[in-house]
């Protein structure tokens, strides 16, 4: 088993910044892919930037530019640096990881921290 817990959400003016954290613990053997995905208030979930562990990524259309994902492979952390917010970024941000245990994969995701961008 594998547990995610993000960290570093909050309110924030447009134009500010945050930074959010997520650690994956438990079982692991090795995490492939890291990401971070975002739910605003009926819309479905989408994602917003990928990582792999060569450090591969990819952003959505709508954060390239002002967002930069990154990862410490050793710390099992994902970060996601977030700059001149907008408050079309207001949403859920969840973490997802996918993970190796043993020889299977599963993909597992955090409990979600809330970030609110106000005008």
């Amino acid at each position: 088993q594998a547990q995610l817990v993000e960290s570093g959400g909050g309110l924030v003016q447009a134009g500010g910044s945050l930074r959010l954290s997520c650690v994956a613990s438990g079982s692991i053997f090795s995490i492939n892919v890291m990401g971070w995905y975002r739910q605003a208030p009926g819309k479905q979930r989408e994602l917003v930037a990928g990582i792999t562990s060569g450090g591969s990524t990819n952003y959505a259309d709508s954060v390239k530019g002002r967002f930069t994902i990154s990862r410490d492979n050793a710390m099992n952390t994902v970060y996601l640096q977030m700059n001149s917010l907008e408050p079309e970024d207001t949403a859920v941000y969840y973490c997802n990881a996918q993970v190796w245990i043993g020889n299977l994969e599963y993909s597992y995701w955090g409990q979600g921290t809330q970030v609110t961008v106000s005008s």
